[in-house]
């Protein structure tokens, strides 16, 4: 079996891939300060919750963005599988292009979204990445990543308005039923919610406006916000929520691993 794992700034995605399909996935707070033994006790206990042994991992990779914890959890792979983890990054051997000014930059993420739009789809994609930030990520049919926009992410946005005012409560993000609030929570969650789908739609507006060749991407939606965001926005046709699981498959293919 093969363990993908993808390391954001908030949350750390892991996948377990039997061949092409992903059996089990889980979601863990990425934790700088948690060590290689804790990261593979996390790793161990999940495997077993799902009914398999760290034995049957045959192979991993593994992404970030969090070059901090990068290296505890490779540590921690190795120790609780004793397979040593292929990492994706800009230097990567992939089929597909970075076609901007600064290609070793691009996070390892909209890498992934890349490979697998590309892959998957085979026409020109905006992937909308509802992460810490939110990312569009702008790739061709022929399988090169030409740029995109980044913008704080919903929660990232929520947390820094309750933090800066002395007010505003804690509000749960859940879509709201009007846009005029009658209480404070409502309004909060009107703003952030239907603030962030508006900027989505405002920004792919802008985005096929400037897109090369003419063509009319699609716009897909992945990240751990997308099923509460998408609904409300009008430019976003279909939520695929493992895609960038689906980006560390085909890198582990290209790559060559075996599982």
């Amino acid at each position: 079996m093969l363990l993908a794992i993808n390391i954001n700034n908030t949350e750390t995605k892991i996948g377990l891939f039997r061949g092409e399909s992903l059996e089990a996935h889980w979601r863990l707070t990425t934790a700088p300060a948690r060590t290689p033994d804790e990261w593979g006790a996390a790793f161990t206990a999940y495997l077993l919750q799902a009914g398999r042994s760290t034995q049957e991992v045959r192979a991993a990779i593994v992404a970030s963005v969090v070059p901090p914890v990068t290296q505890g959890v490779l540590e921690a792979v190795e120790r609780a599988t004793t397979v040593r983890a292929a990492v994706v990054d800009g230097r990567t051997p992939l089929p597909i292009k970075l076609d901007v000014e600064e290609p070793l930059t691009v996070g390892a993420d909209r890498i992934l979204n890349t490979l697998a739009a590309v892959l998957l789809f085979h026409r020109d994609t905006i992937v909308v990445d509802f992460g810490t930030a939110t990312t569009f990520d702008c790739i061709t049919g022929d399988g090169r990543f030409i740029g995109g926009v980044i913008m704080p992410g919903v929660r990232t946005a929520s947390d820094a308005l309750i933090r800066n005012t002395a007010k505003l409560p804690a509000t749960e993000l859940t879509p709201p039923a009007h846009v005029i609030g009658r209480r404070t929570e409502d309004c909060i969650r009107a703003g952030v919610l239907l603030g962030a789908a508006d900027a989505v739609d405002g920004l792919v507006r802008r985005i096929k406006a400037e897109w090369p060749n003419g063509n009319a991407p699609q716009v897909i939606a992945t990240g751990g916000l997308a099923n509460l965001v998408a609904p409300l926005a009008r430019e976003i046709e279909s939520v695929h929520p493992d895609l960038t699981l689906a980006g560390l498959r085909f890198a582990a293919t290209a790559l060559g691993l075996t599982w």
